[in-house]
């Protein structure tokens, strides 16, 4: 029978299949999404389950070569090839395909686009698969005309085994300079070329903010502000060190670090470092950026939103990713700082911890959770898309902003849903990505028969897939249906206990968390607090915050943990940067001794004598260190005695 997949007008012979008759409530030409829910019985008849062994191939329940690999994809596998053994059908590396494709028209939908089965031997369930042949027969693969062509298959038997057809991995990861010291991994981001900027900055809103009560009558002697002299870099690193110093030692009130009562709340060393009036005015007039230069007619929506904190967020992605070499294994993802009050850039995200707030896309790596680069979430700018080019949309185009200057060096990039499609992952494969993630059925380019199967569909543990040779599209039943895509897994399975879960599963569980475990590191300290008024002052803080986290793995010192890195960093920047005191020659060291006051003269009145400190009788004489009257005789030893 000639089965018609995404539209196409002729396609491959394929197996008979039994369908579902759609509901007449939905089958008009716009029908309306229903979001997991299967489609409700048309009889009492129990439904029948559709046939889908005879158009996706299932994966090997157990392969004895497989499962001795544990882990494909993560930082402990093996790079090196077994003898050189070259398998016939090698996918070849896609930049290879469209090198020197050029003018050449890019379909705007998938009517083209047909699945070609390839005949399948079956399998029994209990079986032990042999380990792959070095010379197996298969097909060729086809490759695709255009870039955006997609032309599905059932992944051939036996499977090329991943760590072949992944991308090699080129360089060489960790920090680019060394570092022997807290305070010279922190310095080398918050360099003092940012210093400068924020202190004019601040110095130029704290006369502005001065002018304007000035002008509308709201400056009064007693206000704070009348005492404001000019801040300067070593005050301000100061202050951070401070800021640093609220995210371990937390109160609920910015006073209550002032607490001069001598009890257990008391905290002596903030009032010692600096006074509780310079701080609160240090945090009011803090700024990043000059008022007076914003002009909304030069800049984009999402750019004037931004316009306050911009120089911080350009600094920082430059010096992050300048410092640090990316491991294999990237994970992109979203963040979201806490902010609960009205904002025009506020988002809401459930299954985060914040639940509503600024939201930050993430590049951080799998292992460490080092943050390479971010982008502020600031509402979409409408530019001009090219509409034969499916990586221009919003979603692809962040993604390749957010990885630009990683081409062609072999990271693998995990996504979620919300950013993989077919067409994004033959896009990174090209510019020398791997791609790995979950995946939403309903997007371009994903084969008709993927976008139907519901989870009562599948038993438990199933897994169907398809390739197109250089992109893998699986969906796997667990507790629900997980559709994933992949660049070089296939359909290979791991064993996990008593059972057998895709090794893409494991793998994606593993290297997904880089971001959550960034996250997780500073939720321990957290120094954006609560009651902060200004948005742009409390994201300030919080990418303060990170740039702590980047700085102890830049250290790479694993015998320091990540609160003693903290302890030893705020105690550096205050032992550097502290304003010296002033010097007090101690009395103690001085001698005590003996003399007659200069104006009491023989033969004069008594009354320009001093009473002694002693006794009630006045003298003449006194002690040239304390400056106290005293009795030489009688009372000068009774005096130094008892003081």
């Amino acid at each position: 029978m000639e089965q018609n997949v995404c539209g196409s007008s002729s396609g491959a012979s394929t197996p008979k299949t039994k369908r579902r008759v759609k509901n007449p409530r939905y089958s008009n030409s716009s029908p309306r999404k229903r979001r997991n829910q299967s489609p409700r019985k048309s009889d009492s008849t129990p439904r029948k389950r559709r046939n889908l062994n005879s158009s996706f191939s299932d994966s090997p329940r157990c392969d004895s070569k497989i499962t001795t690999i544990p882990n494909y994809g993560s930082e402990d596998d093996s790079d090196k090839e077994e003898e050189e053994v070259t398998p016939p059908f090698v996918v070849p590396r896609v930049a290879r395909m469209f090198m020197d494709e050029e003018d050449v028209e890019v379909e705007e939908t998938c009517d083209n686009v047909t699945l070609e089965w390839l005949p399948q031997s079956p399998q029994p369930s209990n079986c032990v698969s042999t380990a792959a042949s070095p010379t197996p027969i298969l097909p060729s693969p086809i490759e695709p005309s255009n870039k955006f062509q997609f032309e599905w298959r059932a992944i051939s038997m036996p499977q090329i085994e991943p760590h072949l057809r992944r991308e090699p991995f080129s360089q060489i990861s960790g920090p680019t300079v060394s570092f022997t010291k807290p305070y010279e991994a922190f310095i080398s981001i918050w360099d003092n070329e940012i210093m400068e900027v924020i202190v004019r900055e601040t110095n130029i809103y704290a006369l502005q903010v001065t002018t304007a009560m000035l002008e509308n009558g709201n400056l009064y002697p007693h206000s704070r502000i009348t005492h404001w002299r000019d801040t300067n870099v070593n005050e301000l690193y100061v202050y951070f060190a401070m800021v640093l110093a609220m995210g371990m030692v937390i109160k609920n009130r910015i006073d209550e670090y002032w607490n001069s009562s001598r009890d257990i709340f008391s905290t002596p060393g903030f009032s010692t470092e600096m006074s509780y009036d310079r701080f609160v005015l240090l945090s009011k007039c803090l700024h990043f950026n000059n008022n007076k230069n914003l002009n909304s007619a030069m800049l984009t929506g999402s750019q004037a939103k931004l316009f306050k904190i911009k120089p911080i967020i350009d600094h920082l992605n430059c010096k992050f990713s300048k410092l640090y070499n990316l491991s294999q294994n990237v994970a992109l993802d979203e963040s979201l700082t806490m902010w609960k009050g009205w904002l025009d850039i506020n988002q809401f995200i459930p299954n985060k911890a914040a639940t509503v707030g600024i939201k930050t896309y993430e590049v951080c790596e799998s292992q460490t959770g080092y943050l390479w680069r971010f982008e502020v979430h600031a509402g979409q700018d409408t530019l001009a898309l090219q509409e034969d080019d499916p990586v221009s949309g919003g979603v692809p185009a962040l993604v390749l902003r957010l990885l630009n200057g990683l081409e062609h060096k072999g990271h693998t990039i995990w996504m979620d849903n919300y950013y993989n499609s077919p067409s994004l992952a033959r896009e990174l494969k090209v510019r020398g990505f791997d791609c790995v993630g979950t995946l939403r059925t309903n997007r371009k380019f994903v084969p008709s028969e993927f976008q139907k199967i519901t989870k009562n569909d599948m038993i438990v543990g199933q897994v169907l897939g398809c390739t197109s040779g250089d992109v893998d599209i699986m969906v796997w039943r667990d507790r629900n249906r997980v559709a994933l895509i992949s660049t070089y897994h296939g359909l290979v399975t791991t064993r996990c206990g008593d059972t057998f879960k895709p090794t893409v599963v494991q793998d994606y569980n593993a290297n997904m968390g880089g971001v959550d475990r960034k996250d997780q590191l500073l939720a321990m300290y957290p120094i954006e607090r609560r009651k902060t008024t200004v948005w742009y002052k409390k994201f300030f803080r919080r990418l303060l915050n990170v740039s702590v986290l980047n700085s102890y793995i830049l250290l790479k010192d694993k015998s320091l943990a990540h609160r003693n890195f903290r302890k030893a960093l705020i105690t550096e920047l205050l032992a550097v940067h502290k304003k010296p005191k002033p010097t007090i020659i101690s009395t103690k060291s001085q001698v005590h001794c003996p003399a007659p006051y200069p104006f009491v003269k023989s033969g004069k009145s008594d009354r320009l004598r001093r009473k002694c400190a002693v006794c009630p009788k006045r003298s003449n004489t006194y002690c040239k260190v304390c400056n106290v009257a005293m009795c030489i005789y009688t009372c000068y030893e009774t005096y130094h005695t008892l003081h």
